[in-house]
């Protein structure tokens, strides 16, 4: 049996300074393994325990690193263990074989879109005219696929969001406010349609996730088992499903337990 495993990254496996949530007296912290840097600095850990299983995970499975991360956002981190021959980029819209954009899958993706969904910039010119300067900061498109708002969330006026998810929703989007960051993402573009492709090319007959964000429901659902940890936007909503364990433990400790549970996973 072929046993694919599918992780989102950030706030899942990998956690940044801000998000390690180490609630514990600092000599009974564990020992953290860096797994990214950006401009000279280190930006995203792992607990060395953490790395050590992964890297036996990714020996013996089908390992997919499934992220909205852009591909070149992704190719800074360096996780531990072989390089995945598959990974998933831009929330499913970035299919990448031993490291290259595969362009048959980003044309698929492409045709599902203009089919289906208003445009790219349709939707990024709405955001800009929506967005206040008071509490915008930022304003982002990614791999020509989707759009983001990086925002001050205090301020966002009530019934904003919800006036926007309504607006994209009767044209193909979706909307979803995750930490600071406001996306808008075509509705077909899903991280669980880029994960089974991979499944038919592999022969998976099983398909382990796990992830933390509104934007991982759909692979969390389409998993055949799946984890969320107790943080993040599905823990905030109390989002579960019957085939997904929700964890207690935060942080940066629930990317360990998380890697713990798919390699206990492999073994039934």
């Amino acid at each position: 049996m072929t046993l694919l495993v599918a992780s989102d990254l950030d706030r899942t496996l990998i956690y940044s300074t801000s998000a390690l949530s180490l609630s514990m007296p600092d000599a009974e912290a564990p020992r953290l393994l860096c797994v990214e840097t950006y401009e000279s600095r280190p930006l995203s850990y792992m607990t060395e325990t953490a790395a050590g299983l992964l890297a036996e995970l990714a020996r013996t499975v089908t390992f997919v690193p499934t992220t909205t991360r852009t591909r070149e956002q992704y190719e800074r981190i360096s996780l531990p263990g072989p390089a995945p021959e598959f990974a998933i980029c831009a929330n499913g819209g970035e299919l990448l074989v031993a490291g290259e954009p595969d362009a048959g899958w980003r044309a698929r993706v492409e045709r599902a879109l203009a089919a289906e969904c208003a445009t790219l910039a349709e939707v990024h010119a709405h955001l800009l005219r929506v967005a206040d300067p008071a509490w915008l900061l930022k304003a982002r498109t990614a791999a020509d696929l989707f759009a983001y708002l990086v925002v001050d969330r205090s301020l966002l006026p009530a019934g904003w969001l919800e006036e926007l998810t309504e607006w994209a929703g009767e044209r193909g989007w979706t909307v979803s406010l995750q930490g600071r960051k406001v996306y808008a993402v075509p509705k077909p573009l899903t991280k669980s349609a880029a994960v089974a492709e991979v499944a038919r090319r592999t022969g998976a007959a099983e398909v382990l996730a796990a992830g933390d964000s509104l934007l991982d429901a759909d692979l969390l659902l389409a998993a055949d088992r799946a984890w969320r940890p107790g943080h993040g936007e599905l823990s905030d909503v109390g989002w579960t499903a019957p085939h997904v364990t929700a964890l207690e433990t935060r942080g940066v400790a629930a990317g360990e337990e998380i890697v713990r549970a798919f390699l206990e996973g492999r073994e039934r």
